[in-house]
């Protein structure tokens, strides 16, 4: 899960230094409606591979989305971490 925290650092540096050839920068500039709306766009491309029962679009498509939805907590300052203690918290 090394990797999740390393791409959580590198959003957190492209939403400070915003370079201007950066998808993930773009969303940024463009603001939490336009992060929400790739997510609910990932989300039902998850549901439709997972659906058509296709393992690699439904990995590819995840993958997507749970980047998105790290872009989504990195613009609301929530860190990866606050995420895995509460599903530590209810798994127990």
């Amino acid at each position: 899960m090394k990797f999740l925290e390393d791409l959580e650092n590198v959003l957190k540096d492209r939403k400070a230094k915003l370079p201007e050839k950066s998808y993930t920068a773009n969303l940024f500039r463009d603001g939490q409606d336009r992060i929400l709306k790739k997510i609910v766009e990932e989300a039902g491309e998850v549901i439709i591979a997972a659906k058509n029962g296709s393992r690699p679009e439904t990995v590819h498509e995840s993958a997507d989305l749970l980047f998105h939805l790290i872009v989504l907590l990195v613009d609301a300052g929530i860190p990866l971490a606050e995420i895995v203690k509460e599903l530590e918290t209810r798994h127990r």
